[in-house]
């Protein structure tokens, strides 16, 4: 079969993508299912048939809230000048993404001019349209497009948002409309217009998590977008840049980027969970600061990677959103923190065996749609209740805490002790059965408000069908008193918790019992758990008390570990006070390794990543690639032979794993033995190839 004409029969599943602003490059040919090209320039027909030509599906991204738009702004694409529509903070300085692309406030002539771009895209055939980070920065909200906004939405004239929580509040729960409203105008184009050409093309939206956004002081319209229509999913935008930043846990404030990325991926798969929509996690081998070094890179890829695995419902990932800036671009050698002052930084391209992991667990990422789950880990079915309205409350008068100790205080102590603590969205309790998989919640209303009462009509009926809540709150956050639905007749509260308490026939602090279940009442500020070892105490304290109460085993670990069919996914944990560590005894191929190694024991010491193949769990009766750093299609096995086509980027050396049933005589690689090494392995009965990927693709042939 001529190498052109071999297609993965997989393909249309679109399990891996990656986005690109470049026409095709043989170095970033990473052998996804799709890529998305970058931009709706006049340019993009032509790189989308670039990509087209090397067999992608193709998807287009685009920025729903910056990007190349200059046109616009300008008034040269309509004759009207629309400088007033860039955010603005409140010193009347635009809010700039890069040199000018400023940050657009999304008036209703801005969602038009989405339109005639995102047309572009569609007439040049391509297959689904991402509107990427629908974004407006808490610290804008000054511009001359904005106030017009604020008298159509609330029908009164402008109030600056840093002169008090209730100014403040509402222009968020503007800024979340109008970028909820200008989605909802290029989906419906795109509906309209696709059907009007026979097609059916899709729509998502790539986004940051709800923490990270409410971290970083952005508002984005996250929960409402599974009631956008044609909003058809998501990418869940989780990297090392958003999840190393700091946080606070027993007073010690510090990077946790697994643990921070693990609930930025588990808050992000409340957008798809009881929605059928379709989810891609993104991972990045690198991140945004390009003064970072490789080993740094590194590992808090492995850490993202890792936590993004342990969500096993989501089964499609985003490998890359740059694979430029991670093939062609040198980095720092060394640490950041060993460099002397004004010393020069070496810089280097990509280590090769980095290279090879990346690619290796580029292609191992196809393969993650398994039905057979399996946790070894802490308690289980433990939840977070976070609310959209935690980015509402980030700015000028009352900033909030830095740290995002509302949430940390409560999460992170529990993620310590091993539990796969979730995330849960609040505006979400009213979906049937969205409550079912947990048995114990905790909510506070410090940092975050209810954005409606039927909210609490849902989470009474949870309790008092046998969940058990924890609320901790001491009513002192200043946003208690927006004027918003609980103090606005016939509602007369002084703060949320009230109208909810009254629901659970509760009014003070302790343990009560409501109908099958039980609240828990501890006035105390989630903040202050995570300003001491005390706080934590308390935090878990709250969580025997109410998993005793509902029925389920406590239980510590100092590692979070979970089977993905013949697949492990581990994490050792820190700061945790001396747990226990859990040892594998086995075969096991480790998949963060250049060379595949064969490991008989793994170890979840502190600190430890692991994405393995258990090789007790593959069938090795017969020869098989079990995993390598190319795309392995059309594989031909025989008496003695094994064969296969292999493809993968320029630059980057293939190792491939191979079973083999007894040693290997020979292997070619092109017809030729000099192309490629061979290493085998008694006790795996396994063949380590190395070769020289090549897009094209490549004849491989091992006898035995």
């Amino acid at each position: 079969m001529p190498i052109s004409q071999i297609v993965d029969p997989k393909q249309s599943l679109e399990r891996t993508i990656f986005q690109t602003a470049s026409p095709y490059d043989d170095r970033i040919d990473l052998k996804s299912d799709v890529v998305m090209v970058y931009d709706i320039d006049p340019g993009l027909p032509e790189r989308i048939k670039t990509w087209r030509e090397q067999g992608y599906r193709i998807h287009v991204m685009t920025g729903a809230a910056w990007g190349n738009y200059g046109d616009f702004v300008s008034g040269e694409w309509d004759g009207q000048n629309h400088e007033d529509a860039a955010q603005t903070d409140k010193n009347g300085d635009k809010i700039m993404h890069h040199p000018g692309a400023p940050y657009m406030c999304p008036t209703e002539t801005y969602g038009k001019y989405l339109c005639v771009g995102v047309k572009r895209a569609v007439d040049a055939g391509a297959e689904a349209i991402h509107m990427e980070e629908p974004e407006f920065w808490v610290r804008g909200g000054y511009s001359e497009a904005f106030k017009r906004e604020w008298k159509a939405y609330y029908g009164d004239e402008w109030i600056a948002p840093h002169t008090s929580p209730d100014a403040q509040y509402r222009a968020s729960k503007l800024k979340y409309y109008l970028y909820r409203r200008a989605l909802s105008d290029v989906f419906e184009f795109i509906r309209s217009y696709s059907k009007e050409t026979g097609r059916d093309v899709k729509c998502y939206v790539p986004t940051h998590s709800i923490i990270n956004y409410a971290q970083w002081r952005i508002v984005s319209p996250e929960a409402s977008l599974v009631q956008i229509p044609g909003c058809d999913g998501y990418i869940g935008q989780v990297w090392t840049g958003t999840s190393r930043t700091k946080n606070r846990y027993a007073g010690v404030e510090k990077e946790r980027t697994f643990e921070v990325s693990f609930f930025e991926y588990g808050v992000l798969h409340n957008l798809v969970r009881s929605t059928g929509k379709k989810m891609w996690y993104l991972n990045d081998p690198i991140e945004d600061d390009p003064n970072r070094c490789w080993a740094d890179y590194k590992r808090n890829w492995e850490s993202t990677l890792v936590a993004s695995l342990l969500w096993p419902d989501v089964w499609r990932f985003e490998v890359m959103p740059w694979p430029a800036r991670v093939f062609t671009q040198p980095y720092p050698v060394i640490e950041e923190n060993e460099r002397k002052p004004g010393e020069e930084v070496e810089r280097e391209f990509i280590p090769a065996g980095y290279a090879t992991e990346v690619i290796n667990v580029a292609n191992e990422l196809s393969y993650m749609g398994q039905k057979e789950i399996a946790w070894d880990c802490g308690t289980r079915g433990l939840g977070v209740l976070v609310s959209d309205t935690m980015m509402f409350q980030r700015g000028e008068p009352r900033f909030g805490d830095g740290c995002l100790g509302s949430f940390f205080g409560l999460a992170m102590p529990l993620i310590k002790r091993g539990a796969p603590v979730e995330p849960v969205q609040l505006e979400n309790v009213v979906i049937s059965d969205y409550l079912k998989p947990y048995k114990v919640l905790f909510l506070t209303y410090e940092g975050m408000k209810p954005p409606s009462s039927e909210l609490h009509d849902a989470l009474a009926g949870w309790v008092k069908s046998g969940g058990v809540l924890i609320f901790a709150d001491e009513d002192k956050d200043p946003y208690n008193g927006v004027k918003e639905w609980w103090n606005t007749p016939p509602f007369k509260y002084a703060a949320p918790r009230q109208h909810l308490f009254e629901k659970l026939g509760v009014s003070e602090e302790g343990t009560h019992q409501v109908g099958n279940g039980y609240v828990i009442y501890a006035a105390v500020s989630p903040d202050f758990l995570s300003r001491c070892k005390e706080g934590r105490e308390k935090t878990l304290e709250l969580a025997k008390s109410a998993c005793s109460l509902s029925g389920l085993e406590w239980r510590e670990r100092a590692y979070m570990l979970l089977r993905r069919g013949p697949y492990i996914i581990g994490a050792g944990l820190d700061e945790t006070d001396g747990l226990p560590q859990r040892k594998l005894d086995g075969s096991f191929m480790n998949l963060f390794s250049p060379c595949l190694e064969i490991l008989d024991s793994v170890s979840m010491t502190p600190g430890s990543r692991w994405f393995l193949l258990d090789m007790d769990k593959v069938d090795r009766t017969k020869p098989k690639v079990l995993a390598s750093a190319s795309k392995v299609l059309d594989v031909n096995i025989e008496q003695e032979s094994i064969d296969f086509h292999s493809e993968g980027p320029a630059g980057v050396v293939c190792a491939a794993r191979i079973a083999l049933p007894r040693p290997p005589k020979e292997a070619l690689v092109d017809g030729e033995a000099g192309n490629v090494s061979m290493k085998w392995d008694e006790g795996s009965k396994t063949l380590l190839l190395t070769y020289d990927n090549s897009p094209k693709g490549r004849r491989v042939k091992v006898s035995f």
